[in-house]
């Protein structure tokens, strides 16, 4: 009876040596199992620059159009979304009150014309009555000299000649006001016709209507748009840059734009233009990036996505941008020789769109580098041991 309880003890025994084993070897393979790596090598790819910005949809020319005068609107022929001409009609304004002033106007002209052909037939009538009364002055002097008329009689054909002269020049004088008040007649005519014209108001370029901000009965005042309009041939995108990203970005730059609206699908662009404040706050610079086509349908302020094609080189050593860290302020790459982590600086360059960094020194091809998980590459140390992923 005793040795089968020996016998029991001892297997119990080993049952829990057995466990604890197994549990130490399930141990040491999973929670204290070194971290799976993956490894992979440096090789040659085609490599692309893109710097990212992000923006939105504007038209570098947009314009409000407006009437000069104030009115109520009585007619609109365009509405928001169509595409206009330049001296394309938009709207017309109430004109009656204008058109009776141009009538007023014109009116007031031609009481002008007609007053000024009665001045100049008196001033007519008056030359001729000065040249009578010269001839007659001249010949009773001549007959006062040798005593045949008085001197009296001489002076007064002298006196009537004298204002014969006068009523030549009131009448000159009178022609001149008349042709100035001519001149101010016209000038109130032109303004009268201005006037009425103001209340016609015609597209001033070619564009799209942006909006149609007023509607038929408003009354619209200067300078308050009934329209914004927009030439799409300068529709662009502002895009933000961060500041240490502008290396590499100049006019000219080509660039590729992807819209909200249109996901997946990327437009071809350039760089257009470049701020010169840069926001103190976000730290990031405006650049305007154009469509090299123009964009048939596209709405103001909608998000884009702009990837500036800052350079491009051709069969480069290059690595996953994943496996490159920063250690210590210093740009390098964890190896993995003998099951541990080594530390190696390198020096990159361009970074491509898909992923991938330049290797320009620090490595020669042969290494294995360790790539993981962002949260498991900030653990790593010198001399860690790690395992290779299968």
């Amino acid at each position: 009876m005793n040795l089968w309880k020996s016998v029991a003890r001892k297997k119990i025994y080993l049952i829990w040596l057995v466990v604890l084993v197994a549990g130490g070897i399930a141990l040491k393979m999973t929670l204290f199992a070194p971290t799976k790596v993956t490894v992979v090598t440096v090789e040659k790819r085609d490599l692309t620059a893109q710097i990212y910005g992000n923006g939105t949809v504007e038209a570098k020319v947009v314009v409000g159009v407006s009437s000069k005068i104030t009115g109520r609107i009585v007619e609109l022929y365009a509405d928001q979304g169509d595409r206009v001409t330049r001296g394309q009609l938009l709207a017309k304004l109430e004109n009656d009150d204008f058109r009776h002033q141009e009538q007023q106007a014109e009116a007031g002209l031609s009481r002008s014309s007609a007053t000024l052909n009665v001045e100049q037939a008196n001033l007519q009538k008056a030359r001729s009555n000065l040249v009578l009364a010269e001839k007659n002055a001249q010949r009773f002097k001549t007959l006062s000299a040798k005593n045949l008329v008085s001197t009296l009689e001489a002076e007064q054909y002298d006196t009537v000649c004298q204002v014969a002269r006068e009523e030549v020049a009131r009448s000159q004088a009178a022609v001149e006001a008349i042709k100035m008040e001519q001149q101010v007649g016209r000038a109130g005519v032109g303004f009268a016709r201005s006037k009425v014209a103001d209340t016609v108001i015609y597209a001033p370029q070619d564009g799209i209507i942006i909006t149609r901000d007023l509607e038929k009965g408003a009354t619209v005042s200067p300078g308050t748009p009934i329209f914004t309009l927009a030439d799409p041939r300068t529709v662009w995108v502002k895009a933000n840059v961060d500041e240490s990203l502008l290396k590499g970005v100049a006019v000219g730059k080509k660039a590729t734009i992807t819209l909200r609206s249109s996901q997946g699908e990327s437009l071809p662009g350039q760089v257009a233009r470049l701020g010169r404040q840069s926001d103190r706050v976000t730290e990031e610079l405006e650049v305007d990036v154009t469509f090299e086509v123009p964009l048939e349908n596209f709405r103001i302020g909608e998000q884009s996505d702009v990837y500036i094609i800052a350079g491009m080189k051709k069969n480069v050593p290059s690595l996953p941008s994943a496996a490159i860290v920063t250690k210590d302020k210093k740009r390098g790459v964890w190896l993995l020789k003998s099951g541990r982590l080594t530390f190696r600086e390198v020096t990159v360059g361009i970074a491509d769109r898909r992923n991938f960094t330049e290797i320009v020194a620090g490595l020669d091809g042969s290494e294995r580098v360790v790539a993981a998980a962002p949260p498991e590459m900030t653990k790593f140390k010198e001399g860690m041991k790690v395992q290779a992923a299968l």
